[in-house]
């Protein structure tokens, strides 16, 4: 099972990693996984302010679809518009393809968070 060590993790398979101020966020291998192909990313709204746990967009598959959730509370900066061609790159590499930009509201919110090594279990009990 790849998880990678450079971001933290949510319960609920979101993955969040510092770039400068922002912070990038998407889905864990194990989230996409479960999901299948997918065939749309989306339903992000830039300038929405999030709490931690709100919904942020949505995912869908051939099979399924489920909500993503901020890991931290913060504003959507960005959406990574490459998705609305090629929602399949979360697929094919989840820890390098993010979904969205978010604007911490508190950084600190992080240590929140899960380590790798903790978010392994709960992928695990996925």
């Amino acid at each position: 099972m790849n998880i990678p060590n450079d971001r933290k993790y949510a319960k609920t398979h979101e993955w969040i990693k510092a770039e400068g101020d922002l912070m990038l966020v998407g889905i864990s291998d194990t989230a996409q996984e479960q999901l299948g192909d997918l065939v749309y990313v989306g339903d992000v709204r830039v300038g929405a302010r999030l709490a931690a746990g709100d919904q942020a967009g949505v995912v869908e598959s051939v099979k399924a679809a489920s909500d993503i959730y901020a890991p931290i509370a913060g504003e959507v900066v960005a959406f990574n518009d490459k998705l609305n061609d090629a929602p399949e790159q979360v697929n094919s590499d989840p820890y390098s393809t993010w979904i969205f930009k978010l604007k911490p509201v508190n950084p600190d919110d992080l240590a929140n968070l899960l380590e790798a090594s903790d978010y392994q279990t709960v992928a695990e009990a996925s």
